[in-house]
């Protein structure tokens, strides 16, 4: 029997049609910290990923939209680069 891991932290990546991409930003807003464009992460409960994977396929059309997350363990199972300059910190919001 394969053991279920709760994942406590995740990044997720969208590329929806234009008419979507306002539903998905907020519903992602909800759950996760916006972090760049169509790029949110955060800390969630497994409950709470259930029910954002439950939000996001009400309202995606799976024929034409892409929505993907990685699931880590916690936020220190990774390590992070930043090259340039992030656009929140020059007051630029970019939808």
């Amino acid at each position: 029997m394969k053991k279920q891991i709760n994942y406590n932290y995740i990044f997720l990546f969208y590329d929806v049609e234009e008419k979507r991409v306002n539903k998905v930003f907020k519903i992602c807003k909800k759950y996760l910290n916006h972090h760049q464009n169509s790029v949110f992460r955060g800390h969630i409960t497994p409950s709470r990923l259930m029910q954002l994977r439950s939000e996001i396929i009400k309202v995606i059309n799976k024929q034409t939209d892409y929505v993907t997350t990685i699931k880590l363990i916690n936020e220190s199972s990774f390590d992070e680069e930043t090259i340039g300059t992030d656009p929140k910190q020059r007051g630029e919001i970019f939808l």
